[in-house]
């Protein structure tokens, strides 16, 4: 399987079974491929012009109601959360991230947050139980660089006034808290059960870094 490539439409339980045993194949038990073939989903939104940053955070505009920093994109477009909860299947297994653009940075953060989220998902056994945990999960102080608990120290540079560490954390608890919402949709079924094709990958270390 080609991780560039996208993953054939078929049935949900088709497709999560294809897409987790074959992945775990490529990923874990492939050798090294040295032409480089073997390669991380990356942002499609490498196009910041016009986009406010922050520490080098490109703020990207949201499918979202929450308040926020963050502008509002069209509910019909596919927005950079879009593609962590979609790519985050495949690239939760690689231990390097070849970083080709800003937009890539966010990307990184938002797929380790996503596998925090899934840890404290991680025994939820409905949806009511996943929905009180990634609340509380909302309520955690948020973290920018240079501040303990950030999860990849030099990722962003350093905030240069106190207004821009706010405005970006400001955004990154906006994406968060949007992220949590559509991952419960993804990670519990319809009648309100887990999804073990989504709650399995709790147990996997991004970049060998540790969810807590």
């Amino acid at each position: 399987m080609t991780l560039s490539q996208p993953v054939p439409k078929t049935t949900e339980e088709e497709l999560n079974s294809n897409f987790l045993y074959s992945t775990c194949y490529y990923a874990v038990i492939s050798p090294v491929n040295n032409n480089n073939n073997s390669q991380v989903y990356h942002s499609t939104f490498v196009d910041d012009e016009g986009i406010t940053k922050a520490c080098g955070c490109p703020l990207l505009p949201l499918k979202s109601h929450i308040r926020g920093p963050a502008p509002v994109s069209d509910q019909a477009t596919t927005d950079i959360i879009d593609e962590a909860i979609t790519f985050f299947r495949a690239n939760v297994f690689f231990k390097n991230f070849d970083i080709q653009s800003p937009a890539d940075k966010l990307l990184i953060y938002l797929t380790f947050y996503i596998n925090v989220a899934l840890k404290r998902l991680e025994g939820c056994r409905t949806l009511a139980e996943g929905t009180k945990a990634v609340i509380n999960l909302g309520l955690e102080d948020v973290p920018v660089p240079g501040e303990s608990g950030f999860p990849f120290p030099g990722l962003f540079p350093l905030p240069g006034s106190k207004q821009e560490a706010e405005l970006l954390r400001n955004y990154l608890k906006q994406i968060r808290e949007e992220t949590s919402g559509r991952l419960l949709s993804v990670a519990y079924r319809p009648n309100g059960t887990p999804n073990k094709w989504w709650l399995a990958f709790a147990k996997r270390k991004f970049i060998n870094t540790i969810a807590l």
